[in-house]
């Protein structure tokens, strides 16, 4: 008897142990994505001395949980030698990391970006011997953001023949993708994934190359660039919400087969940015963060990087963020570097991010190779409307909106047309509304958008006017917008602007057989968008996110996540803290916040009637609050 009980004893013990086993490798990383760190070719050469390795390594992994890394063998025409790449692979494996590869196809990186010649045959056979020596080494490869050309040689001019550069380039990269990538690598090593990483530029891809219609096909996964930095100092002006949208737009493109997202730590002016980055990655939904690079997750935490609005406990904590961080042995590690950012960031939204369901946005549609009024939708983001892109025509979509870089799409006009007689609703831009001029927009309505500009800071709207409001709304600043002009009673102004005792619209509309053609008035500064007053961005709202169960009422620069299971985020980028509405759906009474518990209940919200139109169904509001750069969480009741 004794023995029998020494056994179950034993046996229970030995369960206990292989659960205990379990749970600490799971608790190793985050529950609702993966973490990994990219060590480009200069870090990965010094990774050959174990004490340099060893020290700084466990310098990243006390700070931020990390499940992957890719080493890079090549760039700058440097090439990391076999030996070093095998010591650095055992190092990480031995301490349960995943390791995969990296490619960088350049020449010169800090020479404006130098890279390959794809039409040099040296050059060809270099690229191709890239690949070969990587796939001996790794089951994976990723290449980092520089797989285009931008060379202009006397061979790629003459090559390129009667060809624009960017067609000539997009049939160039497509072929060495093919030919001098991914082939040779699948033929040293059949099972290599090869995926391709596309940087935050996507609106001018076309021009160095990256072909967004053919690669994904070529290639077995990619990922993008969600690195959007600082929006006003850097050279691109990237809006924060594109860190959101364009993960949205590749896995669009590619559906299940976007990897993940990638943020740097460059370029921002306060650590909220770098979390912001982090965060809209992943209320996208991405499975993994990529965090580049090694080198940089050692700088210090710059002490100047804590914002004026720190002082109001935001959600990116900067005081809370610099406490010790505790380990799984107890002992506790006092933050040094940019790695412990990026944990207290990602530790945060990890706790929700199960919660939430598929993101839902406003279907907007860009085809491939496209451009005009280019990162608009990121503006309109911004204004908090949420927005989804997409590269091929949504006709299933109940609304649909177009920008200007639609106008690429020969057939464009009748798609519009057959979303109208299918009783759907388009919303158009003045920019798409000016290309299409001559291409037969005038079946639909017979607008013109002229040359000539309008100056404006009074807005007003038709519904005020009927309903006896009579109330002009004005902007922060004066906004320069293009004058369109029509036939009375043929189309109708919803909204105006108001400019020495004339009008011209912001948004307009026109009946077309079973629905409405909108046209939307979009600023000369896109970032104008900003400064229109809250009630006008409310109509704008009102007929974009029609079909959504909830939108948000107050200023621009707040932007709106929305998912499929009654579930959203509501996340401002201003400096100061903030009063909003939220309007839902009449059959959402409360609004439970999910970080805090707290239960929020709405009241009803009547629309006055409009004369000539449908009554409007009543909505819920509730009035919220929302601190200087930060977010909340909310399920619908």
């Amino acid at each position: 008897m004794v023995n029998m009980l020494k056994h179950i004893i034993r046996g229970v013990l030995g369960v206990l142990i292989i659960i205990a086993s379990f749970f600490l490798t799971t608790a190793k990383g985050y529950q609702n994505f993966r973490v990994a760190v990219y060590a480009t070719a200069r870090d990965v050469n010094q990774m050959a001395d174990p004490n340099w390795l060893e020290a700084r390594w466990n310098e990243i992994s006390r700070q931020v949980k990390v499940d992957k890394i890719y080493l890079e063998t090549h760039r700058d025409v440097v090439l990391v030698d076999d030996k070093t790449i095998a010591f650095a692979r055992k190092f990480f494996e031995d301490r349960g990391i995943e390791v995969a590869g990296g490619i960088t196809y350049t020449i010169m990186e800090s020479n404006r970006y130098k890279t390959f010649c794809y039409t040099d045959p040296a050059q060809r056979k270099r690229v191709k011997e890239i690949a070969e020596h990587t796939a001996r080494l790794f089951d994976e490869i990723i290449l980092d953001d520089f797989f285009f050309t931008n060379c202009k040689c006397e061979l790629c001019i003459k090559a390129k023949g009667n060809k624009s550069w960017s067609q000539f380039r997009l049939d160039l990269l497509k072929q060495a993708a093919k030919d001098l990538v991914v082939a040779p690598a699948k033929k040293v090593n059949p099972k290599v994934k090869m995926v391709i990483k596309y940087p935050n530029w996507y609106e001018h891809f076309q021009g160095c190359g990256y072909n967004l219609e053919a690669e994904p096909k070529i290639f077995d996964g990619l990922y993008t660039g969600t690195e959007t930095r600082d929006p006003v100092y850097t050279d691109q002006h990237l809006q924060q919400y594109q860190s959101y949208l364009i993960f949205r737009y590749l896995e669009n493109i590619k559906p299940g087969g976007n990897g993940g997202g990638w943020v740097d730590t460059g370029a921002i002016r306060y650590m909220d940015r770098y979390a912001e980055q982090l965060w809209l990655t992943l209320f996208a939904k991405a499975p993994e963060i990529m965090l580049f690079d090694f080198h940089r997750l050692l700088q210090p935490i710059p002490p100047e990087y804590r914002a004026d609005w720190q002082r109001t406990r935001t959600s990116f904590n900067f005081d809370r963020m610099m406490q010790p961080v505790k380990q799984a042995d107890g002992t506790s590690v006092t933050p040094t570097t940019m790695a412990r950012p990026a944990g207290y960031a990602l530790e945060q939204v990890d706790v929700f991010l199960d919660k939430l369901g598929k993101p839902l946005g406003v279907k907007s549609y860009k085809p491939y190779h496209s451009t005009g009024e280019d990162f608009l939708h990121n503006y309109l983001g911004m204004c908090g409307i949420p927005m989804d892109l997409v590269p091929e025509f949504p006709a299933d979509a109940n609304i649909v909106f177009l920008a200007e870089s639609a106008k690429f799409d020969k057939r464009i006009v009748d798609k519009i047309k057959g979303q109208l007689i299918a009783g759907k609703t388009v919303v158009i831009t003045s920019g798409l509304l000016k290309a299409l001029q001559g291409r037969g927009i005038e079946d639909i309505v017979e607008l013109e958008c002229t040359d000539k500009k309008a100056v404006t800071k009074q807005f007003w709207r038709r519904r005020d006017f009927w309903s006896r409001g009579g109330s002009v709304y004005q902007s922060k600043s004066e906004i320069v917008i293009p004058e369109i002009k029509y036939l009375t009673n043929d189309s109708w102004e919803e909204i105006s602007c108001l400019a020495s005792g004339i009008g011209y619209p912001i948004l307009h509309s026109a009946d077309y057989a079973k629905s409405r053609l909108y046209v939307l008035t979009i600023p000369d500064n896109f970032g104008d968008l900003y400064n229109l007053p809250a009630e006008v961005l409310t109509q704008i709202k009102e007929v974009l996110m029609r079909d959504f169960y909830v939108r948000l009422d107050g200023p621009s620069q707040i932007a709106l996540f929305v998912y499929d299971n009654d579930t959203f985020i509501v996340e401002s980028f201003l400096p100061d803290t903030v009063d909003v509405k939220i309007v839902t759906d009449k059959r959402i009474s409360k609004l439970r916040d999910i970080l805090s518990g707290d239960e929020l209940s709405g009241k009803v919200l009547s629309a006055p009637p409009v004369r000539g139109q449908q009554p409007t169904p009543d909505k819920m509001a509730f009035d919220v609050q929302i601190k200087p750069h930060s977010y909340r969480v909310f399920q619908c009741r």
